[in-house]
Order: C-alpha cells, then structure tokens, then sequence
C-alpha cells in the first residue's frame, strides 16, 4: 500500500522495485501502520538510522532481525509524527536512495528537520534487506523548534 502524499511525491519517477518498496515503507511510516511496516522485511534485515554510533543505535551494529526492527518502531516511529518531503530519488540495481527532508513533530508538539539520504536495498524475493539513513545530529538538532 501507497498512502496518496507519497504517491505524489514519486509521480514524476519511474517505476522500480527498490523504488516502490521505499514508497511503501514511508507510508506505513507516515500512517503509523506498525504492523504492515514490519512485515515488508527479509527475516535477517536490518536498520540503520543514522549510519554509526548515536543516541539511537549507541553500538554503531544497527537494528537487526525481526525483534531489532520492531524496537526500532517501537522507540522511534511510534511516539513521533513524522512526514517525509521528497527531493530526488535513485534507483539502481536492487537499491533506491532518497535525498529528503523528514519533519518529525515530536510527543508535546516540538518539531524538527532531518536532512538526509535515505537508502533501502531489497533481496531477490523483493522484500526490504536493509534501509540506511544518512544525517548529521548536529543539523538536525539546529533546527528543533518548541512546542506552540
């Protein structure tokens, strides 16, 4: 499923697999479909959001296997809103990165800006190998507005 805000933001690229799959995970993202989000994954997928060590991931391994992912969720998409505003897309191979600003209204109503690349990789089957996102804490932090 494709949520019409997404369907937009992608009418003017061409049809690719990785390309649909990155589709479908931004809007079960942006509609909050936990479940359906979860199930677009390989068994041994995996997340890394931001690339490296962060307050997010402080080992640097990533998010993997199914119970990874759904922490994932469960600590990051879940309590946020969050919208993604698409500016180019690539596709290749069994990959797609998206170059995007994310706003993300956070629980009380405070908002912030991500910048960044987001790239996902599909396996053989079609089904989500693996998303990498690409952003710096310290520009996004720069753009933290309060709560109205």
């Amino acid at each position: 499923m494709v949520i019409p805000e997404v369907e937009q933001m992608f009418k003017d690229y061409s049809e690719h697999p990785a390309r649909t799959m990155a589709m479908r995970s931004m809007s079960c993202v942006m509609s909050k479909d936990r479940d359906t989000w979860l199930s677009l994954w390989a068994e041994d997928g995996w997340v890394e959001d931001p690339i490296g060590k962060s307050f997010i991931d402080p080992t640097g391994l990533g998010h993997h296997g199914p119970e990874g992912r759904a922490a994932f969720w469960d600590s990051n998409m879940a309590p946020n809103s969050i919208v993604f505003a698409l500016k180019d897309s690539f596709a290749c191979g069994n990959e797609c990165a998206n170059v995007a600003d994310i706003t993300i209204t956070i629980a009380g109503g405070a908002t912030t800006t991500c910048e960044g690349v987001f790239a996902y990789r599909i396996d053989d089957e079609g089904k989500l190998l693996s998303l990498r996102a690409f952003w710096e804490l310290d520009r996004m932090m720069a753009t933290m507005t309060a709560a109205p």
